[in-house]
């Protein structure tokens, strides 16, 4: 979907007279390419200006000097904001189209599955009663996919992937702009969510696309039921997630990262490897791999221990 820089600046309100040019899509600074719009409104991310590659950035004037001359500065007060309006010009087109979904080899498919167009499905796969698989959705091979699952369109599911009822993959992340006003703009989800080989997911769960780069779940992660996992989310291979966790998004889990029930992270945070949050615990910051962490915030399960024997000896004394 290729739209004129012209075209997208009058659409969202943005003033520009320069040469026309084709956008191809929308991207991160770091992940743009010389054909795609970008923005810049977080410093923690103005590292990527000089580095970029986006043929336009939507972007502060204070800011637009750092900018390569590869790229167009799109001068605005709100970049977030014009972001949100121009993800709508490239937003997939839903429709309640149909065509039969293409078969690697021989699966078991209920007649009451439902198929958007361009599905691809690998040999040996059920499945059953009652699921939606939306437009260019890919599913591996030997996957069982129980009842009233729903894969929104472009979700990518490895071999061997086992999806349990209810569960949804690819659903809208929670993207909001904010107008001066108080309205909220939807920030349209533009990325995917792909689901690596031998991947579990719950009941009930949740698995965000992203908001403009995919949403990853690596090979052999097992999650629960009534989990959710944001948009931009990433977990490494063989992650064990437990039921009513929930990751905001842009969380990054390194391999074999295991979150007890009801833990969660708070977003753009990075779990180290072999980290385990215990049950009801509250990452804020970023953590170190191969500890034990708990409380909220998270911290060394044993200093946590100490806090609470701690204040269970003052509690005492008051008595």
């Amino acid at each position: 979907m290729s739209r004129s820089l012209k075209a997208i600046c009058e659409a969202i309100g943005v003033e520009y007279a320069g040469a026309d040019r084709q956008i191809d899509g929308i991207a991160t600074l770091a992940e743009a390419g010389p054909n795609d719009l970008s923005f810049f409104h977080n410093e923690k991310y103005r590292k990527d200006l000089p580095r970029t590659k986006a043929a336009a950035v939507l972007v502060e004037e204070r800011f637009a000097s750092e900018l390569p001359d590869s790229s167009i500065a799109l001068i605005t007060d709100e970049p977030y904001l014009k972001l949100a309006l121009a993800t709508a010009l490239f937003a997939h087109r839903m429709s309640t189209a149909s065509e039969a979904p293409r078969l690697a080899g021989e699966c078991e498919i209920d007649p009451s599955a439902r198929f958007g167009k361009n599905v691809t499905i690998g040999a040996g796969t059920v499945i059953m009663a009652g699921t939606y698989v939306g437009d260019d959705c890919v599913i591996g091979e030997n996957c069982l996919i129980h009842p009233n699952v729903t894969l929104y369109h472009g979700s990518r599911i490895g071999d061997r992937c086992i999806l349990h009822s209810g569960c949804v993959i690819g659903s809208d992340g929670y993207g909001f702009a904010h107008t001066r006003d108080g309205r909220h703009v939807k920030f349209y989800q533009l990325g995917n969510a792909i689901l690596g080989d031998d991947v579990e997911v719950g009941a009930n769960t949740t698995v965000d696309r992203g908001a403009l780069g995919d949403t990853v779940v690596g090979s052999g992660t097992k999650i629960d039921n009534q989990v959710q996992i944001g948009h931009n989310c990433r977990l490494g291979e063989n992650c064990l997630i437990v039921s009513q966790t929930g990751l905001s998004g842009s969380t990054v889990l390194g391999r074999n990262v295991v979150m007890g029930g009801q833990s969660a992270t708070a977003g753009h945070l990075q779990i180290g490897d072999f980290a385990t949050l215990a049950a009801r615990c509250a990452a804020t910051k970023s953590l170190e791999g191969g500890k034990v962490y708990a409380g909220v915030p998270a911290m060394d399960i044993r200093l946590w221990r100490r806090q609470q024997a701690a204040l269970m000896r003052l509690a005492k004394k008051k008595k």
